[in-house]
């Protein structure tokens, strides 16, 4: 029997019992969709993700306080002063694969202008801080290195600090703020970042010189952290290592002995934060291919069924000269055909589903060339591996008694 003529008797065979037909298939389509969407959805999270690394400069580095050990625990770097200035000034004198360094000091509390107010934080960097970060000025102008080293009392602000603190619209360029009790005068403003990879409002952010928070707000002489850009992507591990040599130096540490800063690339973030990543829609990925494993054995529970229910039939065909094998191929078929239809609408359910999931979430669109062509080979798969055994049963019954059933 050709192939033809099998796909005609199992269309037809399906056709007549169509709502049967329907639901056996809605197993592999719940199956297949759920699996579908589980891997576009995590390759949308991890593209999502290195776009919003990418737009903080993947050859950004950061240089931080190496955590403090008491009695063997680990107390973290609070109070950690090993970064200075003067290490900064070593970096950037000493460092060519770095194109631009900046102290970085921080400081949380309540901004304040007339009867608004909202807690903010502030950051503190020199004049190539915002080269580093990637930020803008959308108005008004950068702070000067006067500015730092007469720790000036002013700052560039986000667009979420002027919504909260200059709700009716107004021109916040000029104004004053404070911050506690310390008056801010604003000389700019940042364009718009949005979100960053960790959900955190880029736009909430006052950007002043760090001579002033370390002087007028924190009262301390060392700094937090060193954000280094490197002169590009390709010399961010070269330029770690120039960095962790030239501190070594500056610190005087010997050999053998431990760092007291931590070097860390935004490639490392990326490489952590896709294996996280991957290995969350793996996961779901194989979970969802749980409802598959269920819906294969939906396709053998009622192909059986319908070996029954169809013996006198397969007994008349065999006595025409039927062989063992057309029968045994026409289930079989019969079985593949709908495993096929059931992948078919599956894969299209789970690309609505990615496709609607990823609109809300705010992700780009992504889909898994890869996992949609093994979808069609699952299908296939599943429905010769749960219907092989159905129709070898069909093909091995006596054509005598198959007449004689009622």
């Amino acid at each position: 029997m050709n192939i033809i003529n099998l796909i005609k008797l199992a269309y037809r065979a399906l056709i007549r019992n169509k709502t049967r037909a329907f639901l056996t298939a809605l197993g592999i389509i719940i199956g297949i969709s759920s699996v579908i969407a589980m891997v576009s959805l995590g390759q949308s999270s991890q593209r999502s993700i290195n776009d919003q690394i990418s737009s903080m400069g993947t050859n950004l580095i950061t240089v931080m306080r190496s955590n403090q050990r008491s009695g063997g625990v680990n107390v973290g770097s609070a109070n950690v002063q090993t970064l200075t200035e003067k290490d900064v000034d070593a970096i950037t004198a000493r460092a060519k694969y770095v194109s631009a360094a900046s102290p970085f000091v921080q400081a949380s509390g309540q901004l304040v202008n007339g009867a608004n107010n909202a807690p903010g934080s502030i950051q503190g960097g020199n004049t190539q801080y915002l080269g580093i970060r990637k930020y803008e000025i959308a108005e008004g102008a950068n702070f000067t290195d006067q500015d730092i080293r007469s720790a000036a009392k002013v700052c560039l602000v986000g667009k979420t600090v002027i919504t909260n603190l200059f709700p009716n619209g107004e021109d916040p360029v000029g104004k004053i703020i404070r911050f506690n009790k310390i008056p801010i005068k604003i000389i700019g403003v940042l364009k718009s970042k949005g979100q960053n990879q960790m959900g955190m409002d880029q736009d909430d952010v006052v950007i002043m010189p760090y001579s002033t928070i370390q002087k007028r707000i924190l009262a301390i002489t060392y700094i937090h952290q060193i954000v280094v850009s490197a002169t590009s992507e390709t010399t961010a591990n070269l330029a770690t290592d120039e960095i962790e040599s030239i501190l070594r130096n500056t610190h005087k540490l010997k050999a053998g002995q431990e760092d007291d800063f931590q070097v860390r690339t935004q490639q490392e973030m990326l490489e952590m934060m896709n294996s996280v990543t991957g290995f969350l829609t793996a996961l779901l990925a194989a979970i969802a291919s749980i409802s598959l494993i269920v819906g294969g054995i939906g396709i053998m529970n009622i192909m059986y069924v319908t070996v029954t229910e169809r013996t006198k039939e397969i007994g008349l065909r065999m006595s025409i000269g039927a062989r063992n094998r057309d029968i045994m191929w026409q289930f079989l078929c019969e079985s593949i055909i709908l495993s096929l239809i059931g992948g078919i609408f599956g894969i299209l359910l789970g690309l609505l589903i990615s496709y609607i999931a990823s609109a809300l979430l705010n992700w780009p669109f992504s889909i898994s060339v890869p996992a949609v062509a093994l979808s069609f080979v699952v299908c296939a798969a599943t429905g010769i591996f749960f219907g092989w055994y159905p129709a070898k049963k069909a093909a091995s019954l006596d054509p005598i008694n198959a007449l004689r059933y009622e």
